[in-house]
């Protein structure tokens, strides 16, 4: 056994459910290694394999510098050795060639840091310690907003109304620990990642789970967008001067958690343990204070200010309230879309920290609503409710500071658990196929920066057209997450069912609880706050999944495309007949396409080159297509026919030593005349490869570009279209 296999052996234990950078290159399936055996079986090469000019080991041996791409000598290695049959790239031969590119990235790396080994996915992954205020800073920074958003609701029946506010806690309580258990059994369920998406999936179907995460997606975008909102809001209750900045303050701080986040999951942990701590440090003085002053006047509730009612005290206005506070409840799935992330064992330490979240979240929601109640605090507009609380538990000192810090800290960060856990959720939906497979690629800091960037975008331009405002963002908030909610506890009650493992009823009734309770919030949320807002979440769902479902389809049809087939017989083929046809009388490719042909002796060329003008750059490419001993036809594009005469005089001094064939456009387009005639070609002969040869001049300075036509690349992006065409280039590089 190689070295290469003990270090899998190794690994593969410690690997479990990590998510490494392998994804994005999937194996073959059985079928497919099949095909490639039988191809390879009938594979004639026109040389054997170490039949080569040059020692493609590179001298891996060999001590020593190595020359860079512009003939220099560095004194690092690009490439080491670590298995006799394999170069590993160092590190700094990344490096971009220009000066520039090189500025660029050390920039970069000042900024994200430097990259990280494949290797190091191993290590990347949090202790309990840090994951729980990664994970629940969405989560406990939502009650600065929570209880004041079902205030808000209630007060629109005027201030006797607040008193129900009391009795709703009671119920969301009910919901937050419902919920709580039924992820916490959820995790040891789906081990390798508990996330709605992959929960509604494997039991309510595709469709489901797609809407599930359209709802979670929708999710993280906001939540973004309302905790960035809440944050500058808490800053601008404390300093009214800053009001006016709001929108480039937002934009700023989602700057700012995409640059701690492209830093890897390991550096951010660490960048924002500090505030959710310091939040809740915060807020459990405030309200241990709060108390102990409200004992003093032996528990009797301050009476709320005055406040007209709007409208009239109905049960859709408690449902509202209800669906409101439980905004509260937003991050309380982060865990579970985040069991790869943690360290072993995975699932365990997953659901330990899911139960001090939930935990954590109960005594604060409870002990705000209940202090506020105390207080008679009504919600105002221009100061949130929490700064009130603030100011009136801390009337001196610098307290009422460090809490209004506290807060904008948590809610500004509270943002990361998105940050976290959009990418993932992206990452396994494209795994599936239904959502672009870039978001696969994991980046230098082994994070998903492809996601990251995509959240980022989408929160910053949400918060801009919204000019910020919490109120007008919260009605958007929960329909989307208890779409989630609701989907996966249905999804476990199936799950259940199916399996029915020792305790299984008992686990289904917890499950069913969550999911009719976050089913009631649903319909409240979305009947409720349609007219709100609720309304661009409900359209919006059903236009991602059908948006999901399309993308679905095309990598589906792209894969059946150039899936391996095996070939009409195991046998070796014979040469191609002169009629063109494929061995053994079956077509040559898809349609007589040139494109199907998968063996060398299949294959069948006619080279094309155009030529310009006959110069340096012209006569290099017509002798490197020369040089590949196939068919060759020169071809030149004259605007006119005295033009075509002076070129074939040309011609017939260098020798005439190829096939040229001019084409007079006489109104003086050169592409399109040159794309359609190879077209033709094409068409007359499909089961012939061109090959199209291109002389390009290389312009090592950007400045010089602007003074030619590149039409080079126009005429690539030409003919990219036309199958069975494979343009190459010829480059020439001129002196500085």
């Amino acid at each position: 056994m190689g070295a290469r296999e003990v270090r899998r052996g190794d690994d593969e234990a410690d690997r479990g459910t990590l998510v490494t950078p392998s994804a994005e290159f999937p194996p073959l399936g059985p079928e497919e290694r099949a095909a490639l055996s039988r191809i390879g079986e009938r594979w004639r090469a026109p040389r054997g394999p170490d039949e080569l000019p040059v020692d493609p080991t590179l001298g891996r041996n060999r001590p020593g510098p190595t020359p860079s791409r512009f003939g220099r000598l560095t004194p690092i290695d690009m490439f080491t050795v670590e298995e006799p049959d394999e170069l590993v790239a160092a590190e700094p031969a990344n490096l971009p060639g220009s000066r520039a590119g090189r500025m660029l990235t050390r920039l970069r790396r000042v900024l994200v840091g430097p990259p990280l080994s494949s290797s190091a996915v191993l290590y990347e992954r949090m202790r309990k310690v840090v994951a729980l205020p990664i994970l629940s800073s969405d989560l406990l920074s939502s009650i600065a907003y929570g209880p004041e958003a079902m205030l808000a609701v209630l007060v629109l029946a005027g201030s006797a109304a607040l008193g129900l506010s009391l009795p709703l806690a009671a119920l969301l309580v009910v919901l937050m620990i419902a919920v709580g258990l039924s992820y916490r059994q959820t995790i040891p369920a789906y081990p390798h990642g508990a996330g709605s998406y992959i929960v509604a999936s494997d039991n309510l179907g595709t469709t489901t789970g797609l809407a599930a995460a359209a709802g979670l997606m929708l999710d993280y975008v906001l939540t973004v967008s309302v905790s960035i909102a809440a944050g500058v809001h808490a800053v601008t209750s404390a300093l009214p001067g800053l009001a006016p900045a709001t929108v480039p303050l937002g934009v700023l701080a989602i700057a700012v958690l995409l640059a701690g986040n492209l830093r890897g999951v390991r550096t951010a942990g660490n960048i924002f343990v500090l505030p959710t701590y310091a939040f809740v440090v915060a807020v459990l003085a405030l309200l241990v204070i709060g108390y102990l002053r409200a004992a003093g006047r032996g528990f009797t509730a301050v009476p709320p200010p005055t406040v007209p009612a709007v409208e009239g005290l109905g049960l859709l206005v408690v449902l509202r309230a209800f669906a409101s506070g439980a905004v509260s409840m937003t991050g309380i799935e982060a865990v579970s879309n985040a069991i790869p992330a943690f360290r072993r064992t995975e699932w365990r330490n997953a659901r330990t920290t899911l139960s001090w979240m939930v935990a954590m979240l109960v005594v604060l929601f409870v002990g705000l609503v209940g202090l506020i109640h105390l207080n008679g605090l009504a919600p105002r507009p221009g100061e949130t409710i929490l700064s009130q609380l603030g100011r009136v538990t801390f009337p001196v000192g610098p307290w009422y500071a460090l809490l209004q810090a506290a807060t904008a800290l948590i809610l500004l960060l509270s943002a990361n658990t998105a940050f976290n856990d959009f990418p993932r959720l992206l990452f396994f939906m494209a795994r599936n196929g239904h959502a672009p497979r870039r978001f696969l690629h994991l980046g230098d800091r082994l994070s998903f920066n492809n996601g990251l960037v995509a959240l980022a975008l989408a929160a910053a331009v949400i918060f801009a057209a919204f000019g910020g405002n919490t109120e007008a963002l919260i009605p958007l908030f929960a329909v989307g997450v208890f779409l989630a909610f609701t989907l996966s506890q249905a999804g476990m009650v199936v799950h259940w069912r199916r399996h029915r493992d020792r305790g299984w009823r008992r686990r289904l009734a917890i499950n069913a609880v969550g999911a009719a309770l976050s089913g009631v919030v649903l319909l409240t949320a979305g009947i409720g706050k349609f007219a709100e807002g609720a309304w661009v979440v409900v359209i919006a769902v059903p236009l991602l999944v059908l948006l999901a479902r399309r993308i679905q389809r095309h990598y589906a049809t792209l894969h059946h495309a150039l899936a391996l087939h095996p070939p009409p017989s195991a046998g070796p083929a014979p040469p191609p007949s002169a009629s063109g046809s494929a061995p053994g009388g079956a077509p040559p490719g898809p349609a007589g396409s040139a494109e199907g042909e998968e063996l060398p002796q299949e294959v069948r060329h006619l080279v094309v080159v155009p030529v310009a003008r006959l110069n340096r750059a012209s006569l290099r490419a017509l002798a490197y297509a020369a040089s590949l001993g196939q068919p060759t036809l020169a071809v030149h594009i004259a605007p006119e026919e005295a033009e075509s005469d002076r070129f074939r005089e040309q011609w017939r001094a260098w020798g005439d030593h190829l096939r040229l064939e001019t084409i007079v456009s006489p109104y003086r387009a050169v592409i399109g005349p040159l794309a359609h005639y190879l077209e033709a070609l094409h068409a007359t002969r499909p089961e012939l490869t061109l090959t199209v040869i291109v002389p390009e001049v290389v312009l090592r300075r950007r400045w010089h570009r602007p003074l030619h036509s590149r039409a080079e690349k126009r005429l690539r992006g030409a003919l990219r279209a036309l199958p069975g065409v494979v343009v190459t280039s010829v480059p020439v590089h001129p002196p500085e």
